[in-house]
């Protein structure tokens, strides 16, 4: 259903309000004048939200009444919230990303209102193989590596299918792996990691990481909101500049002035990931193992997609280069006390760049930490803790 008013006017539901990703959208979307509802669960932290210009909604994607209630008079959703993790079951993982979804869309079109529907997926869709430059071309490996990589492609083709019989207006941004403020899942294990010596990069550590830059990536959704040529599109979403993972951890050891991590060969890893995730099923743990496959090619394959697409259509230009981000991210840390006593020379003492890194004899156990950076993470997605 088309609107004649104006943006400022328009009503925006955010869902995952309290996350990394959607509490950025939900500033930005106020300071531009839109009316932002911000859908939160009853377990959420609130807090970050509360000098916002938003009304706070309680809701839940597994209850088809509240989301009735939370799109009432809405006009555009932004919908990041997810269930994320490498370990989750599949019944855990689809009963948000899919069926969840399904809810959210009954609610949306039984609204009469709706003109868009932004909705954050993953460069997690694609094939777990080594990519250089892939676009929207590819088709999303619906038999990915886990529950998280299939239940997000799944997602994708319930999207599809609505568009298809009823002209659902969707707009799909996959990003990468994201970071920035506000991320208490995937930097600070790393950090606790480099802090404490453990870290080894897997290989020589130079393929590249699909890295994007929380503010990088709410720019995009700004775009998919305003720009109607987005409609029933799908875009890749990352940096202007890819890291590899040499500069990636390089940069928080630095930041901790703490010396660069060596180096495990690949094929220890390739052995070690199938006794622990072997071992992890057979003792039926809750919480992932050290390495999982999802964390073995976060740490190692070459993740360079193409973001030509949103660059032609929405106009997207990434502002933030890794570094700056991704000290953003180590600030803001600190600021939160999350730091304190892991640095050795003080925020921000950095190593010479020719400082060689620390050697160790590759062991299964020293593979145990390299992987933490994956964490809650499946090859890129919407950062933060189940569907916050």
């Amino acid at each position: 259903m088309e609107s004649s008013k104006p943006s400022s006017e328009k009503t925006l539901l955010i869902t995952g309000a309290a996350g990394t990703v959607g509490r950025r959208v939900a500033r930005r979307t106020a300071e531009a004048g839109y009316k932002v509802r911000c859908m939160v669960r009853a377990t959420s932290n609130r807090e970050p939200l509360r000098d916002l210009d938003v009304e706070i909604f309680e809701a839940d994607l597994l209850d088809l009444n509240s989301l009735r209630r939370a799109t009432e008079g809405i006009e555009i959703v932004v919908h990041t919230a997810a269930q994320l993790g490498d370990w989750c079951s599949e019944e855990e993982s689809r009963a948000v990303n899919v069926d969840g979804l399904k809810n959210l869309i009954t609610a949306a079109n039984e609204s009469g209102r709706l003109e868009r529907f932004v909705h954050i997926s993953s460069l997690g869709v694609y094939e777990a193989r080594d990519h250089f430059q892939t676009d929207e071309t590819i088709p999303p490996d619906t038999d990915g590596i886990d529950a998280y990589t299939r239940t997000k492609a799944a997602a994708e083709e319930v999207l599809h299918a609505a568009r298809r019989e009823n002209g659902f207006p969707f707009v799909i941004l996959r990003p990468g792996f994201i970071y920035g403020p506000g991320d208490r899942h995937v930097v600070p294990r790393v950090v606790e990691s480099v802090a404490s010596g453990q870290m080894r990069l897997i290989g020589d550590g130079k393929n590249v990481l699909n890295n994007t830059y929380v503010g990088n990536l709410v720019d995009a959704i700004l775009l998919a909101i305003e720009k109607d040529q987005a409609i029933g599109e799908v875009f890749n979403i990352c940096d202007g500049r890819l890291v590899n993972r040499v500069e990636f951890i390089g940069t928080i050891a630095d930041y901790l002035g703490k010396p660069r991590p060596g180096h495990v060969p690949l094929w220890l890893a390739n052995v070690a990931v199938r006794f622990f995730e072997t071992t992890g099923r057979w003792l039926g743990k809750k919480s992932a193992p050290v390495l999982t496959r999802t964390r073995l090619k976060f740490m190692t394959l070459n993740l360079d997609f193409s973001k030509e697409k949103a660059e032609r259509i929405l106009g997207y230009e990434p502002r933030v280069d890794f570094q700056e981000g991704m000290r953003e991210a180590l600030d803001w840390l600190a600021q939160q006390g999350q730091l304190a006593g892991l640095f050795q020379s003080g925020p921000g003492a950095s190593r010479p760049s020719e400082s060689r890194p620390s050697e160790s004899r590759p062991s299964a156990s020293s593979l145990s930490a390299s992987s933490l950076s994956a964490s809650s993470l499946s090859g890129g997605g919407a950062s933060g803790p189940s569907h916050s």
